[in-house]
């Protein structure tokens, strides 16, 4: 132990890299929360023993390299997937967006050394603060990239929201502060070379003490008597997905686990993202119909109806083309509700696209240059208006959020016309076994802070039903096929947070950076 100590101040670089990789492993499948507050109080310790500026900004970015390089690698098993590049670039692509994203942490460390320098208790209420600030950038800087905020930590087991709950009063990237705070005060406590329990307490006392009525499990919602849902998990292997030769295959078994088990009731069946290769919309051009299983779109809608059976509306993730011309000039990844006898009854388009997986910057520039999306295909798609409602009668008010849509907090509902729960269609065949779980944690977040329930189906897993609380009532595990059967959990009334979206967490930002700056009268000690 004391020659791990003495390497840690000796090489403070290398120390900041490997605090990094430490705080990833608080998140999914590891989930060591213990083990990444101490590699967070270890970056706020070597921020607290350097005299210049530089070196702050350096140290926070060797901290972000190593924490995002560790936490984003399921990203690399996507490039395994795509035949027109090596799978070795995968690794490659994960450093350099770690390069990027790296940035973030390398602000908040040099915000915190600029702010907090007067005393240890200014120094991480100035890490809380400037932490919330940063992670609020990344969720919307160059379109944003905000997997796995420090708030995924305080999640607890499948069946209790842990310290999470307070994301009603909160939102997510003010907890993600919270646990800074928490990571400074063990900081405080232990790693200063005297032990300071009464500093610590009083440092994290005020928000204990506001926060504790939120910092229990919330009561389950009721199941009652409400609309039932059958959610299907296929477990359709990447490399089958897109092949037409599955097809037929991948129809029959989506067809086998989606039948009624009770006549004459209304029910949602619900197919992941990818979960239909046809055409659904008339007035394409024959050859694109000619292209999917199904020349028709009218008879596969009437296939689909048949499926579902009476009583029940299908939502299921599609892909509508842009025509222009008489050509494809771009596609919506969409989800399309359909009734039992083939009708369109609502659909939705994703908003949030995936850089470089579904359109091309700077495609004109790119193209030529020889780099392509990661996702194969000519045409782009394109966004759609944002968060809304679909309006389905007796089968509820659902809203939507496609893939990892459902990751940026506080953008996921429309406030102006609140849904009644969240559907979250994915597929996260592309992402090996750490991005599956890590997924579903973020869609937990989504859950508590706006009290809606989330119902997720994806091709492989993990698809779950997960309660307003942030308890996971039902799930299927990664990479095997199931359903599950129920009753769509009832929403919490509005909480703060889906009333005053992200503007709540940065107030808790603006809260701690005052209470850096009372903190600062004090003498550094």
């Amino acid at each position: 132990m004391r020659r791990a100590l003495e390497l840690y101040r000796s090489s403070p670089r290398l120390a900041a890299l490997l605090c990094g990789a430490l705080a990833a492993t608080g998140f999914e499948p590891m989930h060591l929360a213990p083990v990444a507050l101490l590699g967070l109080a270890g970056l706020i310790d070597l921020v607290w023993r350097t005299a210049s500026w530089r070196r702050a900004a350096l140290l926070g970015w060797l901290f972000g390299l190593g924490h995002f390089t560790v936490g984003n690698t399921w990203i690399a098993t996507a490039f395994t997937y795509q035949a027109a590049m090596p799978a070795w670039l995968g690794w490659i692509a994960v450093v350099l967006l770690s390069v990027y994203l790296a940035v973030y942490p390398m602000l908040a460390a040099l915000a915190a050394w600029r702010l907090g320098r007067a005393n240890a208790a200014a120094l991480v209420l100035a890490f809380a603060g400037s932490w919330i600030v940063a992670e609020w950038l990344r969720s919307w800087v160059f379109t944003g990239f905000a997997w796995n905020p420090l708030a995924a930590l305080a999640l607890g087991p499948f069946e209790r929201p842990g310290l999470a709950a307070v994301l009603p009063l909160t939102g997510t990237y003010a907890l993600s502060g919270i646990v800074m705070l928490l990571a400074g005060s063990l900081w405080i406590a232990l790693l200063r070379g005297k032990a300071d329990w009464r500093g610590a307490a009083l440092l994290i006392l005020p928000v204990a003490l506001l926060l504790s009525p939120w910092s229990q499990p919330a009561p389950a919602a009721p199941h009652g008597d409400g609309l039932a849902y059958t959610l299907v998990q296929p477990n359709i292997p990447q490399a089958e997905l897109n092949d037409p030769a599955f097809f037929p295959k991948s129809f029959a078994r989506l067809a086998a686990l989606s039948a009624p088990r009770e006549a004459g009731r209304p029910r949602l069946l619900l197919w992941p993202e990818s979960g239909v290769p046809d055409y659904l919309r008339d007035g394409y051009p024959d050859r694109y119909y000619l292209d999917n299983y199904g020349a028709d779109p009218g008879v596969a809608r009437m296939r689909l109806g048949k499926v579902a059976g009476p009583g029940t509306v299908l939502m299921t993730g599609t892909v509508d083309l842009e025509i222009r011309e008489g050509m494809a000039a771009g596609a919506r990844n969409s989800v399309t509700a359909l009734d039992s006898g083939g009708g369109i009854a609502a659909s939705y388009a994703k908003a949030h696209l995936v850089p470089y997986g579904e359109y091309l910057p700077m495609r004109k520039l790119l193209t030529p240059l020889g780099l392509s999306r990661l996702v194969p295909g000519d045409i782009d798609f394109w966004p759609g208006p944002g968060p809304r409602t679909l309006e389905l009668g007796a089968w509820g008010r659902p809203g939507v959020q496609i893939c990892y849509e459902i990751i940026f907090s506080g953008q996921v509902a429309d406030r102006a016309n609140r849904p009644q729960f969240l559907f979250n269609p994915s597929n996260d065949g592309w992402f090996g076994a750490w991005g599956p779980p890590q997924h579903l944690a973020q869609a937990r977040l989504r859950a508590i802070e706006e009290g809606l329930p989330v119902l997720r189906a994806t091709t492989t897993g993990i698809s779950a039903v997960i309660e307003p609380s942030g308890a996971v009532r039902q799930f299927v595990p990664h990479n095997r096929a199931g359903r599950l059967d129920g009753v769509v959990p009832a929403a919490y009334a509005p909480t703060p947070f889906s009333r005053l979206g992200n503007s709540l967490a940065l107030l808790w930002a603006a809260v701690f950076l005052v209470l850096c700056a009372v903190a600062s009268r004090r003498a550094r000690g």
